[in-house]
């Protein structure tokens, strides 16, 4: 085990950035600064320079990450001048990691101008100092694939990375969320026995006793107003943080109408009914009627075929219920997700009821009933 945390103490240390070039640097100069050696003693001047053309490209490359235009421009101005002065036949590695590196660490628009520019300048040069050997192609190869190889690897950074952003998110927000049903669970159970103890109290005392009276009376209330809080606080606790919480998007029941008008335009033939006397809602109410209809309609188009869908909205003195029904087919098609989880979760931190399930007659039926605390 000691040896292989220092094994990888070790790969670390080497992937750091300038740890990593400058190995690079050395490992592919070293066998070419010593051949060059070996040919001065001989007296071959030609070799000798064309091993230090070798050597100028791969110190250009210490700077590959940072600067990688520059680096491959320079690089490209070191090639020419060996291609002209026949140092060199072909861009040699130094050269085709510079330009890996543009494609690793540019994108888009920058990537592809400086690829172009590249393959203009090689091309030509390449074909009037070794005129017909296919120079044209090799140097389209040459730059295409370094250039497309460096994108690739950056494609695939980039991948891994959101992909460890997500997993990462996604388990913020279950704590979250784990969080909130704990506190929910635990706290608003005992405020709930405090109220109902406080209300019982206060019913049974002889009515001279005015001041007790009111002093229980205005602890009941207290006890409301930290329930209805303590919802919101976690209304917002456990909402998406790629989203943020539903206050500031501004979903309600008064956006119902429009959610309906997106569902027909995506092909869902849906309906509104909204009975009793409107009232304003509670925010966290207010956000879970809205998302409540929002997931049963997104599940009707997903998991059913030739649906309709009928929402009923009832305001009554004490509650306000929720009611969602389609009379499609259920499909086999798609992985299970998390929609009911989500709609249980909301109805249960207001205090609420849901009901979910297929309907005798055919197609699924949602129906929530959450209480309308009133002071």
């Amino acid at each position: 085990m000691r040896v292989a945390r220092t094994f990888m103490k070790i790969v670390r240390w080497f992937r750091r950035p300038r740890v990593f070039d400058t190995t690079l640097v050395i490992v592919i100069s070293v066998p070419v600064a010593i051949g060059m050696i070996s040919v001065i003693g001989q007296g071959d001047t030609q070799s000798a320079l064309g091993a230090a053309h070798y050597l100028v490209g791969a110190l250009l490359l210490l700077m590959r990450r940072r600067h990688p235009i520059l680096t491959a421009a320079l690089m490209t101005v070191v090639d020419v001048v060996g291609l002209a002065t026949h140092l060199v036949q072909v861009a040699n590695l130094p050269s085709a990691i510079a330009f890996y590196s543009v494609g690793r660490h540019t994108s888009g628009r920058t990537t592809a101008l400086s690829a172009v520019a590249g393959y203009a300048v090689y091309a030509p040069t390449m074909e009037i100092s070794w005129p017909g050997r296919g120079n044209w192609i090799g140097a389209l190869f040459s730059i295409g694939v370094s250039v497309g190889v460096g994108q690739l690897v950056r494609l695939r950074a980039e991948l891994n990375e959101r992909g460890r952003r997500e997993a990462t998110e996604a388990a913020v927000r279950a704590e979250r969320r784990r969080i909130a049903r704990e506190l929910h669970d635990v706290v608003a159970h005992h405020i709930t026995v405090i109220n109902a103890l406080v209300g019982g109290a206060r019913a049974t005392l002889p009515p001279e006793q005015e001041v007790t009276r009111n002093a229980l009376e205005s602890a009941e209330q207290t006890a409301r107003q930290a329930m209805s809080e303590m919802r919101r606080l976690l209304d917002v606790l456990r909402a998406d943080g790629s989203d943020g919480p539903d206050a500031a998007t501004g979903v309600g029941a008064a956006r119902l109408p429009a959610l309906i008008k997106e569902a027909k335009s995506a092909g869902l033939p849906a309906s509104l009914t909204v009975t009793g006397e409107p009232v304003e809602l509670p925010a966290a109410v207010d956000h879970a009627v809205y998302r409540i209809v929002q997931e049963a309609l997104t599940n009707t188009r997903k998991h059913t075929v030739s649906a309709r869908a009928s929402v009923r909205l009832a305001y009554e003195p004490e509650a306000v219920e929720i009611e969602v029904i389609d009379d499609g087919l259920a499909t086999q098609d798609g992985a299970p997700g998390f929609g009911l989880g989500g709609m249980a979760e909301r109805v249960a931190l207001c205090g609420g009821q849901l009901s979910t399930g297929p309907r005798p007659e055919g197609g699924f039926r949602v129906h929530a009933r959450i209480p309308l605390e009133r002071t």
